[in-house]
């Protein structure tokens, strides 16, 4: 069978959507050599190793023409069916005879689209449900994300699948204290800090944690607040509350950061504060707690199911209540250690090999007849034969 995925945003600095790409891609492609999958991008390399049933097919366009011109790519191609984990354009136009599998993230653009680009709502505004009505599965990152589905579109849950994410393997790696001390001196990093990560916009709600941080401040002085990520919608907020409560040489913006050093940056932070106002999944609480730092998250959307008993949850728009969260964990070495226990079994129970396994039984229900074959199947030569 010939499958047929986007792997745009595989590649490159990846956030949410990407990371989700990237690991379910790689998974996919490491327990299924059966069958062929052709891989379309924007870029001139493909992320994936190579691999002898994998075909990388390198549209170079941008915007909304890399979407025609893949759809004329399809046409000729001819997958059995098309994934689509990052966008709606392609599965809005799609042609009756091309089955989609379509991937939702989260609705922030239906639910808060003041905290979201005004391209990025207006896109998935226009494209979303249509391309929810030409789909033959949604796969969903999170129970929430479900909920919110089924609630605006009043989609039928029979129709979606839960495919969470999870963190990055090298997340699981031990650490190495030497290897920490040098990135700590790579990206000028104090001894005792707070760390958040996510991209700079406001939804990420960084500037409640900034107030937060004030309060922290005037029991620890000595502590700073590092922000890991790449600037995004509406940063300049966040550098107006920064110049308002003169926290200039107080928080650090390293920028976007590669998992390797992401990893030791994790394990060098005091608390990991995930204060968003909303979220379709949320890797980097998984990504803290595998790197055995205690975790902060916010008490809403999908956070509670993805942190459960091993984080502190607080309300995000309350900065008092993140601040008294914040010092209690650096007040109390026995709630850390039993948060950093809890936590590195937590994301264990989140893995990519689960959520590939997920999807491939999703695909074979599809396809039907031609049923995708498992690591568990028989030989290649002899499913050869029974061709």
């Amino acid at each position: 069978m010939k499958i047929a995925i986007d792997v745009r945003d595989a590649d490159g600095e990846k956030t949410g959507k990407g990371f989700f790409t990237y690991g379910l891609v790689k998974a996919i492609l490491a327990q299924d050599p059966y069958n062929q999958y052709v891989l379309y991008s924007d870029k001139a390399k493909s992320p994936f190793p190579e691999q002898e049933n994998v075909e990388f097919r390198h549209i170079n366009q941008k915007g909304f023409k890399w979407h025609l011109d893949t759809l004329k790519d399809l046409k000729k191609v001819r997958p059995d069916l098309y994934l689509a984990p990052t966008s709606y354009i392609i599965p809005s136009l799609a042609p009756r005879w091309l089955k989609i599998v379509l991937v939702v993230h989260d609705l922030v653009a239906f639910l808060f689209p003041a905290n979201h680009s005004k391209k990025a709502v207006f896109i998935e505004r226009m494209t979303l449900r249509s391309a929810l009505r030409k789909a033959s599965k949604v796969f969903v990152v999170s129970e929430n994300t479900q909920n919110d589905l089924i609630k605006i579109f009043h989609y039928p849950k029979s129709q979606t699948a839960e495919i969470p994410c999870a963190p990055h393997d090298r997340y699981f790696e031990e650490i190495d204290n030497k290897e920490a001390e040098k990135i700590r001196k790579k990206f000028s990093l104090p001894e005792q800090f707070i760390l958040a990560v996510g991209t700079i916009e406001p939804r990420k709600n960084f500037a409640n944690l900034i107030k937060s941080f004030v309060l922290v401040k005037r029991k620890f002085p000595e502590h700073k607040l590092v922000i890991v990520g790449k600037k995004g919608w509406k940063y300049q907020e966040i550098e107006k509350t920064i110049k308002q409560y003169q926290l200039e040489g107080d928080v650090i913006f390293p920028g976007y950061m590669k998992d390797e050093d992401l990893h030791n940056i994790y394990h060098l932070a005091q608390v990991f504060v995930f204060p968003s106002l909303y979220e379709g999944f949320g890797i980097p609480p998984l990504e803290a707690m595998a790197s055995g730092c205690p975790v902060i998250a916010s008490n809403n959307s999908s956070l509670p199911e993805v942190v459960g008993d091993a984080g502190l949850l607080i309300d995000p728009r309350n900065s008092v209540k993140i601040a008294d969260a914040i010092i209690s964990l650096i007040e109390k070495p026995q709630l850390r250690e039993m948060l950093q226990d809890r936590g590195v079994q937590r994301c264990r129970k989140f893995t990519w090999d689960d959520s590939a396994q997920k999807a491939l039984e999703e695909f074979q229900k599809l396809i039907g007849d031609n049923p995708l074959k498992t690591n568990e199947s028989e030989s290649p030569e002899k499913d050869q034969e029974n061709q």
